[in-house]
């Protein structure tokens, strides 16, 4: 075991933690994005060409299908409501969510309870954080579906679903064209991402 200095254990104590509504007040807070977790600040890169062109076709394909009342929102930041007001909070940047027309329209952060879909395309650095902790914390938030899309060949889409106690269900990997009809009607042509 190793035992900290009293330096180290003072400037532990001393990390401030955000509440989400501070974190919101932060506004864009320099190159990459940045997410909220328990309170502190994960930065990360901006995302790969090859990346940003998939969620952006994925969007268009999205964008046509949703019914009316709905709509698609890229690179949005969600509160993801884990926690009370005042506590240090979990802010996530999905690359893509559906929500009601008019939660977008409101000009505050989303809330997870606003939520029907929420996407994310897996890059080489978040294959763990995507597959199990988004999964763990967008299950813990009710988000009622969260989908994930993996661009390495060949490109899959697992749709996951809410299912009570015991977090997100999925029936596995679909390739080539992901076809549901829960939340509403919807074709994703998979190939046609990258």
């Amino acid at each position: 075991m190793i035992a900290l200095s009293e330096d180290m254990e003072n400037s532990a104590e001393d990390v401030h933690l955000f509440t989400v509504a501070e974190y919101a007040e932060l506004g864009e807070t320099g190159p990459g994005y940045s997410e909220l977790q328990e309170g502190r600040i994960l930065m990360s890169p901006s995302p790969s060409p090859r990346h940003m062109m998939a969620s952006g076709e994925l969007f268009v394909q999205l964008r046509d299908q949703v019914p009316g009342d709905l709509v698609a929102i890229q690179d949005v930041d969600v509160d993801l409501e884990l926690v009370p007001p005042g506590d240090p909070g979990f802010s996530r940047r999905p690359d893509l969510v559906v929500v009601p027309r008019e939660a977008a329209r409101s000009g505050r952060l989303l809330k997870a309870s606003e939520v029907l879909v929420v996407i994310e395309l897996v890059s080489p650095g978040s294959k763990r954080m995507d597959r199990v902790i988004k999964r763990g914390e967008y299950a813990d938030a009710g988000i009622p579906h969260y989908w994930i899309v993996d661009l390495d060949p060949p490109i899959s889409l697992v749709a996951c679903h809410l299912a009570g106690e015991f977090g997100y269900q999925d029936a596995g990997d679909v390739v080539g064209e992901f076809t549901t009809s829960v939340p509403f009607p919807v074709t994703v042509k998979l190939d046609g991402l990258v």
